[in-house]
């Protein structure tokens, strides 16, 4: 049985986490809002699902995965239901709520890098906040940035393991999830990723090893990968990218 998944079809987003976890696992999933509609996929099925007034436990926003009847909701959460059935989290309570902590920890870092270009509301232009958004993106380049990048490489250099993973000795989907946010951050950062980036070696070999995992390599040379634009969350402004 396919998982399926239903996120905006035009941008990787909160989604891609989610995407990453499942196409380095081999699992089965259909991206639902990028198929076709004629075979009963596309938006309207997306929005059919999030509009269904039987839902008792409605979504509030995409991402979110069904699971044969069960509907999760929130990216941290559907990694946290998705991790052992993937194999992507240990087994001990204890290594599961540590991976989560640091998933939620990425997710933070994520809403942040979102607030750079829309710090006053998420339903206005960028445009209509310029001035806002300059001063936000700039603490976020010079102090939050740094900040979570080097508590990902103490993260990884405390590991009892070793430095090769977040938690433990094998991959998890927070090792999928930070190679993600440094993929997003040198995207819409440049400078300020890169200046950061060559304080955290650790974190830098990390996602060097997840992007050559063969499918995690094969997924972002396929066209299912979509590519970052200005309408996801990571976007680049140049004027933003305060190095």
């Amino acid at each position: 049985m396919s998982y399926e998944l239903h996120y905006w079809p035009t941008i990787q987003g909160r989604g891609e986490f989610v995407r990453l976890a499942l196409e380095a696992a081999g699992a089965p999933y259909v991206d639902v809002a990028r198929g076709a509609v004629s075979a009963g996929l596309g938006m309207p099925a997306m929005q059919r699902l999030m509009q269904d007034e039987a839902q008792t436990h409605p979504p509030f926003a995409p991402p979110f995965l069904k699971d044969g009847e069960l509907l999760v909701g929130q990216t941290a959460a559907i990694l946290h239901h998705l991790g052992p059935r993937l194999k992507l989290v240990g087994r001990s309570e204890a290594v599961r709520t540590w991976t989560q902590q640091i998933q939620l920890t990425i997710c933070d870092m994520v809403t942040e890098a979102h607030d750079t270009h829309h710090p006053v509301g998420a339903g206005l232009y960028y445009e209509e906040q310029k001035p806002e958004a300059l001063r936000r993106a700039r603490e976020f380049c010079q102090a939050r940035l740094p900040k979570f990048l080097q508590w990902h490489e103490a993260v990884l250099l405390r590991n009892p393991a070793g430095p090769r993973h977040l938690v433990g000795g094998r991959l998890s989907y927070a090792d999928l999830s930070l190679f993600q946010l440094v993929q997003g951050l040198r995207y819409a950062f440049p400078r300020a990723a890169a200046r950061t980036l060559r304080t955290t070696p650790a974190v830098v070999a990390l996602h060097d090893r997840v992007a050559a995992l063969p499918r995690v390599a094969a997924y972002l040379a396929s066209p299912r990968r979509i590519a970052f634009n200005e309408q996801g969350i990571f976007r680049h402004y140049p004027e933003l990218d305060l190095g």
